[in-house]
């Protein structure tokens, strides 16, 4: 008989989330201990590829805004022009119930979708503004993690 222990673990540390996969593969044999496993995975993402740096602001690692998916760069340019927007939902007040961007009176922070190919729903992927839209920050994995965005 053969088994397959999948674990996916996330580690936050200063604000930054890192994903790691750790993939066993066992066999007939008592499951091995932890100390083990065969393999720890990085899983790359937008977030996890960009520019070094943090900001002093807020502790978030800085990402240039062309180091995004091109669908988070034109949610960019949209929010600057104002719209159109494609959901309801989009600049609307987010309240940060996560606590991962720094406390603000209500109404300082917005959200809006970042469109992702493949998806029939909103998708994970947001863009939230902060200071009138005067301050940016992406998030990959709805709200887990944000880095800040360099413009």
């Amino acid at each position: 008989m053969r088994s397959r222990l999948t674990t996916a673990a996330v580690v936050v540390a200063a604000g930054l989330a890192t994903v790691f996969v750790v993939d066993r593969i066992g066999s007939d044999a008592p499951a091995a201990p932890a100390s083990s496993v065969s393999s720890v995975v990085p899983l790359r993402t937008p977030d996890s590829t960009s520019a070094a740096g943090r900001d002093p602001e807020t502790g978030l690692r800085w990402v240039d805004a062309a180091r995004l998916p091109p669908e988070a760069q034109r949610m960019l340019t949209m929010i600057d022009r104002g719209g159109p927007f494609r959901y309801d939902q989009d600049g609307a007040v987010f309240s940060n119930r996560e606590r991962i961007l720094p406390a603000r009176s209500r109404g300082f922070y917005r959200e809006y979708t970042v469109e992702t190919p493949g998806e029939d729903d909103r998708g994970a992927r947001r863009i939230v503004t902060g200071d009138r839209d005067r301050q940016f920050f992406y998030t990959g994995d709805h709200y887990a993690s944000f880095v800040r965005v360099r413009r």
